[in-house]
Protein backbone atom coordinates (compact mmCIF):
# COMPACT_ATOMS: atom_id res chain seq x y z
CA UNK A 1 0.00 0.00 0.00
CA UNK A 2 0.88 3.60 0.21
CA UNK A 3 2.60 3.77 -3.89
CA UNK A 4 -0.40 4.22 -6.05
CA UNK A 5 -0.10 7.41 -8.31
CA UNK A 6 -3.33 8.63 -8.08
CA UNK A 7 -2.14 11.64 -10.01
CA UNK A 8 -1.87 9.00 -13.46
CA UNK A 9 -5.68 9.94 -13.78
CA UNK A 10 -4.22 13.61 -14.67
CA UNK A 11 -1.76 12.41 -17.04
CA UNK A 12 1.01 13.31 -14.59
CA UNK A 13 4.15 10.31 -14.57
CA UNK A 14 5.36 8.62 -11.88
CA UNK A 15 8.78 10.22 -12.85
CA UNK A 16 7.27 14.01 -13.20
CA UNK A 17 5.80 12.95 -9.75
CA UNK A 18 9.44 12.32 -8.28
CA UNK A 19 10.94 15.42 -10.03
CA UNK A 20 7.90 17.43 -8.36
CA UNK A 21 8.28 16.29 -4.82
CA UNK A 22 11.95 17.37 -5.29
CA UNK A 23 11.18 20.34 -6.40
CA UNK A 24 8.91 21.05 -3.51
CA UNK A 25 11.66 19.28 -0.92
CA UNK A 26 14.11 21.77 -2.74
CA UNK A 27 11.76 25.46 -1.89
CA UNK A 28 11.12 24.16 1.74
CA UNK A 29 15.01 23.12 2.45
CA UNK A 30 17.08 25.44 0.05
CA UNK A 31 14.34 28.21 -1.60
CA UNK A 32 14.64 31.80 -1.22
CA UNK A 33 14.82 33.84 2.15
CA UNK A 34 10.75 34.04 1.06
CA UNK A 35 10.56 30.43 0.29
CA UNK A 36 12.56 28.27 2.69
CA UNK A 37 11.97 27.45 6.27
CA UNK A 38 14.70 25.10 6.72
CA UNK A 39 18.17 26.37 8.36
CA UNK A 40 21.32 24.58 8.70
CA UNK A 41 23.33 25.08 11.75
CA UNK A 42 27.03 24.66 11.98
CA UNK A 43 28.26 21.24 10.80
CA UNK A 44 25.77 18.40 11.78
CA UNK A 45 22.25 20.38 12.82
CA UNK A 46 19.60 22.27 11.47
CA UNK A 47 16.01 22.94 12.39
CA UNK A 48 12.73 24.43 10.58
CA UNK A 49 11.60 27.65 11.16
CA UNK A 50 7.19 27.95 12.15
CA UNK A 51 7.58 31.21 9.76
CA UNK A 52 4.14 32.50 11.60
CA UNK A 53 5.25 32.51 14.90
CA UNK A 54 8.87 32.88 14.61
CA UNK A 55 9.70 29.67 16.54
CA UNK A 56 10.77 25.88 15.94
CA UNK A 57 7.86 23.81 17.05
CA UNK A 58 8.10 19.90 17.22
CA UNK A 59 5.46 19.65 15.07
CA UNK A 60 8.11 21.40 12.35
CA UNK A 61 11.05 19.58 13.46
CA UNK A 62 9.07 16.27 12.78
CA UNK A 63 7.11 17.06 9.97
CA UNK A 64 11.13 18.30 8.17
CA UNK A 65 11.78 14.82 9.14
CA UNK A 66 9.15 12.38 7.54
CA UNK A 67 9.66 14.94 4.75
CA UNK A 68 13.56 13.45 4.66
CA UNK A 69 13.34 10.57 5.04
CA UNK A 70 10.62 9.97 2.15
CA UNK A 71 12.89 11.93 0.01
CA UNK A 72 16.12 9.80 1.11
CA UNK A 73 18.11 13.18 2.58
CA UNK A 74 19.69 11.44 5.23
CA UNK A 75 21.95 14.29 6.16
CA UNK A 76 19.13 16.92 6.66
CA UNK A 77 16.89 14.24 8.59
CA UNK A 78 20.52 14.00 11.15
CA UNK A 79 20.93 17.70 11.20
CA UNK A 80 17.26 18.17 12.33
CA UNK A 81 16.86 14.96 14.98
CA UNK A 82 20.43 16.54 16.87
CA UNK A 83 18.55 19.67 16.81
CA UNK A 84 15.76 18.46 17.70
CA UNK A 85 17.49 16.01 20.57
CA UNK A 86 20.36 18.88 21.63
CA UNK A 87 17.53 21.83 22.29
CA UNK A 88 14.28 20.19 22.83
CA UNK A 89 14.44 16.82 24.51
CA UNK A 90 13.43 17.09 28.52
CA UNK A 91 15.39 15.49 30.78
CA UNK A 92 14.10 16.60 33.69
CA UNK A 93 10.35 17.34 35.48
CA UNK A 94 6.82 15.35 35.06
CA UNK A 95 7.62 15.53 30.85
CA UNK A 96 10.94 14.32 30.95
CA UNK A 97 11.24 11.83 27.92
CA UNK A 98 9.21 14.34 25.62
CA UNK A 99 10.40 17.35 23.35
CA UNK A 100 9.42 20.93 24.61
CA UNK A 101 7.04 21.72 21.76
CA UNK A 102 8.64 25.25 21.35
CA UNK A 103 12.08 26.44 21.04
CA UNK A 104 13.58 29.80 19.87
CA UNK A 105 15.55 29.49 16.97
CA UNK A 106 18.82 29.63 19.28
CA UNK A 107 17.42 26.87 21.12
CA UNK A 108 16.37 28.40 24.10
CA UNK A 109 13.41 26.50 24.96
CA UNK A 110 9.80 28.64 24.85
CA UNK A 111 7.95 25.94 26.63
CA UNK A 112 8.47 22.91 28.93
CA UNK A 113 6.13 21.32 27.97
CA UNK A 114 5.27 18.59 24.91
CA UNK A 115 2.73 18.64 22.13
CA UNK A 116 1.71 14.85 21.12
CA UNK A 117 1.76 15.32 17.79
CA UNK A 118 5.52 16.38 17.14
CA UNK A 119 5.87 13.18 19.24
CA UNK A 120 4.50 10.99 16.72
CA UNK A 121 5.97 12.43 13.69
CA UNK A 122 9.26 11.86 15.61
CA UNK A 123 8.79 8.11 16.33
CA UNK A 124 7.40 7.32 12.52
CA UNK A 125 10.12 9.32 10.92
CA UNK A 126 12.84 7.06 13.06
CA UNK A 127 10.88 4.11 12.34
CA UNK A 128 11.49 4.67 8.51
CA UNK A 129 14.83 5.95 8.83
CA UNK A 130 16.26 2.43 10.76
CA UNK A 131 14.20 0.87 8.02
CA UNK A 132 15.52 2.79 5.00
CA UNK A 133 19.04 3.80 6.48
CA UNK A 134 19.67 1.50 8.87
CA UNK A 135 20.93 1.87 12.29
CA UNK A 136 23.84 3.88 13.85
CA UNK A 137 24.79 4.52 16.87
CA UNK A 138 23.51 6.95 19.84
CA UNK A 139 20.84 9.06 19.07
CA UNK A 140 21.17 7.49 15.32
CA UNK A 141 19.99 4.22 16.19
CA UNK A 142 16.49 5.36 14.96
CA UNK A 143 15.22 2.07 16.32
CA UNK A 144 16.01 2.62 19.77
CA UNK A 145 15.32 6.55 19.96
CA UNK A 146 11.65 5.22 18.60
CA UNK A 147 11.28 2.11 20.88
CA UNK A 148 11.81 4.60 23.86
CA UNK A 149 9.83 7.56 22.67
CA UNK A 150 6.73 5.16 22.41
CA UNK A 151 7.24 3.31 25.35
CA UNK A 152 7.24 6.55 27.10
CA UNK A 153 4.34 8.08 25.10
CA UNK A 154 2.10 5.07 25.98
CA UNK A 155 3.53 4.29 29.44
CA UNK A 156 4.42 7.18 31.31
CA UNK A 157 2.42 7.61 34.81
CA UNK A 158 0.86 4.90 34.01
CA UNK A 159 3.78 2.40 35.18
CA UNK A 160 4.60 4.19 37.91
CA UNK A 161 7.18 7.11 36.50
CA UNK A 162 6.36 10.62 37.35
CA UNK A 163 4.25 12.53 34.58
CA UNK A 164 1.17 11.08 32.56
CA UNK A 165 1.01 9.24 29.30
CA UNK A 166 0.32 10.76 25.75
CA UNK A 167 -2.33 8.10 25.45
CA UNK A 168 -5.53 7.88 27.49
CA UNK A 169 -5.50 4.33 28.82
CA UNK A 170 -8.92 4.21 29.20
CA UNK A 171 -9.65 5.30 25.81
CA UNK A 172 -6.88 4.50 23.82
CA UNK A 173 -7.03 8.38 22.29
CA UNK A 174 -4.21 10.52 21.66
CA UNK A 175 -4.60 13.68 24.30
CA UNK A 176 -4.26 17.11 22.80
CA UNK A 177 -1.54 17.68 25.94
CA UNK A 178 -0.75 15.31 28.62
CA UNK A 179 -2.82 17.59 31.43
CA UNK A 180 -5.98 17.49 29.69
CA UNK A 181 -8.48 14.82 29.08
CA UNK A 182 -9.95 15.60 25.97
CA UNK A 183 -8.42 15.42 22.16
CA UNK A 184 -7.33 17.08 18.52
CA UNK A 185 -8.81 14.70 15.73
CA UNK A 186 -5.98 15.49 13.81
CA UNK A 187 -3.38 14.33 16.47
CA UNK A 188 -5.31 10.66 15.35
CA UNK A 189 -2.77 8.34 13.24
CA UNK A 190 -3.94 5.17 13.46
CA UNK A 191 -1.83 4.62 10.30
CA UNK A 192 1.31 5.23 12.62
CA UNK A 193 -0.24 3.23 15.58
CA UNK A 194 -0.10 0.03 13.33
CA UNK A 195 3.39 1.13 12.46
CA UNK A 196 4.91 1.32 15.66
CA UNK A 197 4.21 -1.78 17.05
CA UNK A 198 6.69 -3.47 14.47
CA UNK A 199 9.13 -2.10 16.59
CA UNK A 200 7.68 -1.78 20.37
CA UNK A 201 7.72 -4.49 22.79
CA UNK A 202 4.79 -6.69 22.70
CA UNK A 203 2.57 -5.02 25.75
CA UNK A 204 3.56 -1.95 23.87
CA UNK A 205 2.75 -3.32 20.65
CA UNK A 206 -0.39 -4.25 22.14
CA UNK A 207 -1.54 -0.37 22.84
CA UNK A 208 -0.61 0.53 19.19
CA UNK A 209 -2.72 -1.57 17.39
CA UNK A 210 -5.51 -0.87 20.14
CA UNK A 211 -4.81 2.72 19.80
CA UNK A 212 -4.89 2.20 15.64
CA UNK A 213 -8.37 0.67 15.94
CA UNK A 214 -9.53 3.42 18.65
CA UNK A 215 -8.79 6.35 16.65
CA UNK A 216 -10.14 4.68 13.33
CA UNK A 217 -13.81 4.88 15.63
CA UNK A 218 -13.04 7.99 16.92
CA UNK A 219 -13.04 9.59 13.49
CA UNK A 220 -16.88 8.56 12.99
CA UNK A 221 -17.21 10.39 16.68
CA UNK A 222 -16.18 13.07 15.33
CA UNK A 223 -16.27 14.15 11.49
CA UNK A 224 -19.39 15.69 11.30
CA UNK A 225 -22.59 13.12 9.93
CA UNK A 226 -23.79 15.80 7.67
CA UNK A 227 -20.91 18.31 6.56
CA UNK A 228 -17.81 15.54 7.55
CA UNK A 229 -16.16 18.60 9.26
CA UNK A 230 -14.33 18.32 12.26
CA UNK A 231 -13.40 20.73 15.30
CA UNK A 232 -10.12 21.68 16.05
CA UNK A 233 -10.19 20.15 19.37
CA UNK A 234 -12.78 17.71 20.98
CA UNK A 235 -13.98 16.01 23.71
CA UNK A 236 -13.73 11.91 24.21
CA UNK A 237 -17.09 11.15 22.82
CA UNK A 238 -15.85 13.47 19.53
CA UNK A 239 -18.08 16.62 20.26
CA UNK A 240 -16.13 19.72 19.76
CA UNK A 241 -14.51 21.01 22.89
CA UNK A 242 -14.64 24.50 23.91
CA UNK A 243 -11.87 25.70 25.78
CA UNK A 244 -12.18 28.15 28.68
CA UNK A 245 -11.64 31.72 27.76
CA UNK A 246 -8.06 32.67 27.56
CA UNK A 247 -6.96 29.52 27.17
CA UNK A 248 -5.06 28.12 24.31
CA UNK A 249 -4.97 31.13 22.11
CA UNK A 250 -9.11 31.34 21.70
CA UNK A 251 -11.63 29.11 20.22
CA UNK A 252 -10.84 25.57 18.59
CA UNK A 253 -14.32 24.26 18.28
CA UNK A 254 -14.45 25.24 14.69
CA UNK A 255 -13.09 23.34 11.86
CA UNK A 256 -9.95 25.85 11.42
CA UNK A 257 -6.35 25.30 11.00
CA UNK A 258 -5.30 22.18 12.99
CA UNK A 259 -8.38 20.09 11.61
CA UNK A 260 -7.92 20.69 8.19
CA UNK A 261 -5.06 17.33 8.55
CA UNK A 262 -8.02 15.36 9.81
CA UNK A 263 -9.06 14.45 5.72
CA UNK A 264 -5.63 13.97 4.75
CA UNK A 265 -4.65 11.84 7.41
CA UNK A 266 -7.96 9.54 6.71
CA UNK A 267 -6.59 9.41 3.16
CA UNK A 268 -2.78 8.61 3.62
CA UNK A 269 -4.82 5.70 6.48
CA UNK A 270 -6.43 4.39 2.93
CA UNK A 271 -3.48 4.95 0.98
CA UNK A 272 -1.15 2.41 3.27
CA UNK A 273 -4.09 -0.03 5.01
CA UNK A 274 -6.92 0.46 2.79
CA UNK A 275 -9.33 2.99 3.74
CA UNK A 276 -13.11 1.64 4.34
CA UNK A 277 -16.39 1.68 3.51
CA UNK A 278 -16.65 4.91 5.89
CA UNK A 279 -13.44 6.61 4.80
CA UNK A 280 -15.03 6.93 1.19
CA UNK A 281 -18.60 8.29 2.47
CA UNK A 282 -16.30 10.27 5.07
CA UNK A 283 -14.75 11.84 1.94
CA UNK A 284 -17.39 12.27 0.02
CA UNK A 285 -19.67 14.28 2.58
CA UNK A 286 -16.53 16.05 3.65
CA UNK A 287 -15.59 17.51 -0.32
CA UNK A 288 -19.45 17.68 -1.18
CA UNK A 289 -19.75 20.37 1.73
CA UNK A 290 -17.16 22.20 0.06
CA UNK A 291 -19.13 22.06 -3.41
CA UNK A 292 -21.92 23.66 -2.13
CA UNK A 293 -23.30 26.14 -4.40
CA UNK A 294 -22.79 28.81 -1.29
CA UNK A 295 -19.24 27.31 -0.65
CA UNK A 296 -18.00 26.56 -4.16
CA UNK A 297 -16.64 29.63 -5.31
CA UNK A 298 -16.47 31.30 -1.62
CA UNK A 299 -14.90 28.42 0.45
CA UNK A 300 -11.97 30.56 2.13
CA UNK A 301 -13.65 30.85 5.73
CA UNK A 302 -13.74 29.71 9.24
CA UNK A 303 -16.78 26.81 9.57
CA UNK A 304 -18.49 25.52 12.31
CA UNK A 305 -18.57 21.91 12.01
CA UNK A 306 -22.01 22.12 11.26
CA UNK A 307 -21.46 24.37 7.85
CA UNK A 308 -22.32 27.56 9.22
CA UNK A 309 -20.26 29.71 7.27
CA UNK A 310 -18.22 32.81 9.76
CA UNK A 311 -16.71 35.86 8.17
CA UNK A 312 -13.35 35.18 8.75
CA UNK A 313 -11.13 33.98 6.40
CA UNK A 314 -8.96 31.01 6.87
CA UNK A 315 -5.28 31.36 8.03
CA UNK A 316 -4.19 28.91 5.66
CA UNK A 317 -6.13 28.65 2.92
CA UNK A 318 -2.99 26.67 0.36
CA UNK A 319 -3.38 24.04 3.67
CA UNK A 320 -7.45 23.99 3.05
CA UNK A 321 -7.06 23.49 -0.67
CA UNK A 322 -3.93 20.83 -0.39
CA UNK A 323 -5.90 18.82 1.92
CA UNK A 324 -9.22 19.22 0.11
CA UNK A 325 -7.45 17.39 -2.89
CA UNK A 326 -6.01 14.43 -0.83
CA UNK A 327 -9.88 13.25 -0.60
CA UNK A 328 -8.49 12.08 -4.33
CA UNK A 329 -7.21 8.85 -2.97
CA UNK A 330 -9.99 8.21 -0.94
CA UNK A 331 -13.15 8.98 -3.10
CA UNK A 332 -12.97 9.35 -6.96
CA UNK A 333 -15.84 12.00 -7.56
CA UNK A 334 -16.21 14.92 -9.65
CA UNK A 335 -15.64 17.26 -6.76
CA UNK A 336 -12.83 16.05 -5.42
CA UNK A 337 -11.37 16.16 -9.40
CA UNK A 338 -12.21 19.60 -9.27
CA UNK A 339 -9.69 20.38 -5.82
CA UNK A 340 -7.16 18.15 -7.47
CA UNK A 341 -7.33 20.17 -10.42
CA UNK A 342 -6.97 23.86 -8.31
CA UNK A 343 -4.38 21.86 -6.10
CA UNK A 344 -2.09 21.42 -9.21
CA UNK A 345 -2.69 25.00 -10.30
CA UNK A 346 -1.61 26.39 -6.63
CA UNK A 347 1.75 27.20 -6.27
CA UNK A 348 3.35 27.14 -2.64
CA UNK A 349 2.58 29.82 -0.54
CA UNK A 350 5.13 32.70 0.13
CA UNK A 351 5.69 35.00 2.98
CA UNK A 352 5.31 34.59 6.89
CA UNK A 353 2.24 31.93 7.19
CA UNK A 354 4.21 29.30 4.69
CA UNK A 355 5.38 26.78 6.94
CA UNK A 356 2.36 25.25 8.00
CA UNK A 357 0.58 25.87 4.20
CA UNK A 358 3.62 23.97 2.49
CA UNK A 359 4.30 21.35 5.00
CA UNK A 360 0.43 20.10 4.00
CA UNK A 361 0.88 21.18 0.57
CA UNK A 362 3.75 18.49 0.62
CA UNK A 363 2.09 16.21 2.08
CA UNK A 364 -0.82 15.76 -0.13
CA UNK A 365 1.36 15.85 -2.94
CA UNK A 366 3.09 12.71 -1.76
CA UNK A 367 -0.06 11.15 -0.76
CA UNK A 368 -1.53 12.41 -4.21
CA UNK A 369 1.61 10.82 -6.26
CA UNK A 370 2.18 7.57 -4.57
CA UNK A 371 5.14 8.96 -3.06
CA UNK A 372 4.52 9.15 0.74
CA UNK A 373 5.29 5.44 1.54
CA UNK A 374 5.56 3.35 4.32
CA UNK A 375 9.18 2.36 4.52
Amino acid sequence: MGHTNYLKYFDISDEETVKRCNEIFDTIFYGSEEERFYHAVGDDMGYIEDTGNHDVRTEGMSYGMMMCVQMDRQEEFNRLWKWAKTYMFLTTGPDAGYFAWSCKTSGEKNAWGAAPDGEEYFAMSLIFAGNRWGNGEGIYNYHAEAKSLIHTMFNKGYDGTNGRAMFDRETGYIRFIVYVDFTDPSYHLPHFYELYASIADEEDAKLCRRSAAASREFWKKTCHPITGLNPEYAEYDGTPHVVDPGRFGGRHDWYFSDAYRTIMNIAIDTAWFGGSEWAKEEADKFIGFFERPENCDDWNHIYEVDGEKLEESALHPVAVIATNASTWAITQNEASKKWVKRFLETPLRLGDRRYYDNCLYFFSYMILSGNYKIW
